[in-house]
């Protein structure tokens, strides 16, 4: 590989050759800024021969070693450990001496920082990037002659060469509203110390102090209030007749009531955000019938109906399927929430169209789930040593960027509500409920192979299942699990709460009334429940996905969520909703005879403990997916149901978990609160 290629990873994956691998077995590494973690970095490292391991909890870490490395060395076998601690280079102190001093007698104790990568930038500011954003870093440093530059200048540099956004080319409405839109609809999350400097930029100008920049720039959910309070009064002067008793009320975000809504640069967007539900069609002008494009905006034209939304969603997502090569994780994050708006849309107008759109929706699916699944097979292992901050990205990510959150404004009590099996395209019925909040939400992965076990494990243990391998077969250890995580981090017993989930066919009355109980005791600041209502209707539901939707329609009617959630922001504590996993209908292919031989045998997924069985049994089924063991116990093989089948005999059809689809493995994380 390049050095050209390999751009900012060069002067680190310099230390790390083929030959390096195979001349010593450990190499320790001060990381303070967590650049090994970066998935290329990673991906590359993996592919010399080395593999990396990053040191935190010390217990975990101990047993990961023995379990995955020290067996391995004293069988003779050839593995390069590569153990990454987030400190500085002087404060290896807490790495184990053993593994320090052989890394040492090796010349193998490294270290790594952004001021040695970038040092013509001020290093306070590239610190607040994401590392997934030194790509575009790099490439601009390589062709813009920048010289060394202070804070404010590396500010700006970052703004326009990384972000795109060059603050003296906004002159006019349009072009402020498109590089708004463009954020927001891309669900960017920028350093606050960028939103300052470009809001210190534009303040200079006379023409944006009216503007509500501290409010809609860094919160999308305030921008989509500001344009959906504007958007009346543009159809009005468009000369659109008005409904009578229906006046717009008066917006609630200050700033200029004359937007460009049909200026080109605009509209590209604003279709698409009505499409996606993320703006809601006024009800305060009479619907039209006609091509205007800003028919999808108005509550009862054709445009704005499930079944147009679902056709102009379905052209726009299948020219923007994220690439199975070389996407980032970000981007099938943005992807899968546009994706389970359009799933939503796909089972409400199934009944009323033909047997050509649904051809082509299927064909259209099969083109995503390919996809999806490729990129997963390449991917998954790199993602998972990713940092849990700004955002989660896997589900054992969640009580740690909780823990960092705790305490501050806002967050001075938090609810966790673990709703179990609830795919993405479900959690967007149950979004609808919860109008009137201000709702932060996007995706992560799910551990895989998507099963209750491991997925909620994770979400209460903070760690990966190799770290709870000993409980890996049930869900029994959750409770100790959330108790240990918070007490390690210096909350008294007294303060952490775990409420036990309802059985089947038991309401979800006393579960909300132990929760709200919890919330009640002023000692109480962390509570972690989980809600099974989804997970238990998918295994009885008979009718599919659409069946499963109707019967969370019909859940989300009664209010129950919305309720819970307004009861505990009035007791003062945060809410925060995610799911241990998704779900996905399949049709039997066939049901393996195994025995004793699979320890679990699931719809979607058989989990085998010795990997000769699980490969033999794989013969038999050359569509199934020989999952690999990432972050899994070494006596842990999963079997995976390709997409759209299960392992049931033919004929047989059920919605459920286990496996790769989408579906299965994007799950929401949402933080809901009252509209500031």
């Amino acid at each position: 590989m390049t050095q050209r290629r390999d751009g900012w990873r060069a002067p680190i994956l310099q230390h790390f050759s083929e030959a390096s691998a195979k001349a010593g077995r450990l190499t320790v590494v001060s990381d303070p800024d967590e650049l090994l973690t970066e998935p290329g970095v990673v991906e590359r490292l993996a592919a010399r021969g080395f593999e990396l391991i990053t040191f935190g909890d010390p217990v975990a870490f101990r047993y990961a070693y023995e379990s995955r490395f020290r067996q391995h060395w004293d069988r003779g076998e050839a593995t390069h450990l590569v153990v990454v601690i987030r400190t500085n280079h002087g404060d290896l102190k807490h790495i184990p001496h053993d593994l320090l001093e052989e890394a040492r007698e090796s010349g193998r104790v490294l270290s790594f920082s952004l001021v040695h990568l970038f040092p013509s930038l001020a290093p306070n500011v590239v610190a607040e990037l994401d590392p997934q954003q030194f790509d575009a870093l790099s490439y601009a440093l390589e062709h813009a002659e920048s010289g060394n530059l202070g804070t404010n200048a590396t500010r700006d540099f970052v703004l326009r060469h990384v972000f795109e956004i060059a603050p003296e080319l906004i002159k006019q409405p349009a072009d402020l509203l498109r590089v708004l839109l463009r954020r927001h609809y891309r669900a960017q999350v920028f350093p606050e110390s960028l939103d300052a400097r470009f809001i210190e930029v534009l303040r200079q100008s006379p023409k944006w102090r009216s503007w509500p920049l501290e409010r809609i720039l860094p919160d999308r959910e305030a921008f989509l209030m500001f344009l959906g309070e504007r958007w009346p009064g543009f159809l009005l002067s468009k000369g659109l007749v008005a409904v009578p008793g229906r006046d717009p009320a008066g917006p609630s975000i200050s700033g200029p009531m004359d937007l460009p809504f049909d200026h080109d640069d605009v509209r590209v967007y604003m279709d698409n955000l009505f499409v996606e539900g993320l703006l809601e069609p006024t009800a305060t002008v009479r619907p039209i019938d006609d091509e205007h494009w800003f028919g999808v905006g108005i509550a009862g034209s054709p445009a704005s109906s499930f079944e147009g939304r679902f056709f102009h969603l379905l052209d726009e997502l299948g020219g923007t399927i994220p690439s199975a090569d070389d996407a980032t994780y970000q981007e099938w994050q943005a992807y899968s929430l546009r994706w389970g708006t359009w799933v939503r849309l796909r089972w409400q107008t199934q009944p009323d169209r033909d047997t050509a759109s649904e051809a082509a929706a299927v064909a259209f699916v099969e083109r995503v789930q390919a996809a999806f699944s490729t990129w997963l097979l390449r991917r998954f292992g790199p993602m998972s040593t990713l940092p849990y901050l700004p955002r989660p990205v896997l589900g054992h990510h969640v009580p740690h960027y909780l823990a960092h959150h705790l305490g501050q404004a806002g967050t001075e009590r938090v609810a966790l509500l673990v709703i179990d099996g609830m795919a993405i395209d479900q959690w967007r019925i149950l979004r609808d409920t919860l109008d009137g909040h201000h709702i932060d939400e996007h995706a992560i992965f799910s551990w895989i192979p998507t099963l209750t076990q491991i997925g909620r494990q994770a979400i209460f243990s903070g760690r990966i299942p190799l770290e709870f391998a000993t409980s890996i077969e049930g869900t029994h250890r959750e409770p100790v699990h959330w108790s240990n995580f918070w007490q390690d981090r210096g909350l008294p017993e007294r303060a952490i709460r775990y409420v036990k989930p309802q059985g089947n066919n038991e309401s979800l009355e006393p579960l909300t009334a132990d929760i709200l109980g919890a919330a009640g005791d002023p000692a109480v600041r962390v509570i972690g429940a989980v809600i099974g209502l989804i997970d238990q209707s998918m295994h009885q539901v008979g009718l599919g996905t659409s069946g499963l939707h109707g019967l969370v329609e019909v859940w989300s009617r009664t209010k129950q969520l919305v309720g819970l959630v307004d009861a505990l922001l009035d007791r003062g504590v945060a809410v925060f909703i995610t799911a241990d996993h998704g779900n996905v209908f399949g049709r039997g292919f066939g049901k393996p005879d195994v025995g004793v031989t699979a320890q679990q045998r699931g719809e979607r997924a058989h989990i085998f403990r010795n990997k000769d069985f699980r490969d033999n049994t794989a013969l038999q089924y050359p569509d199934a997916v020989a999952w690999p063991q990432i972050g899994l116990p070494q006596d842990y093989f999963p079997l995976l149901a390709p997409y759209g089948a299960c392992f049931m005999p033919e004929g047989k059809e059920a919605v459920s978990h286990g496996g790769i689809a989408l579906e299965e493995v994007m799950v929401p994380f949402v933080r809901i609160s009252r509209p500031r």
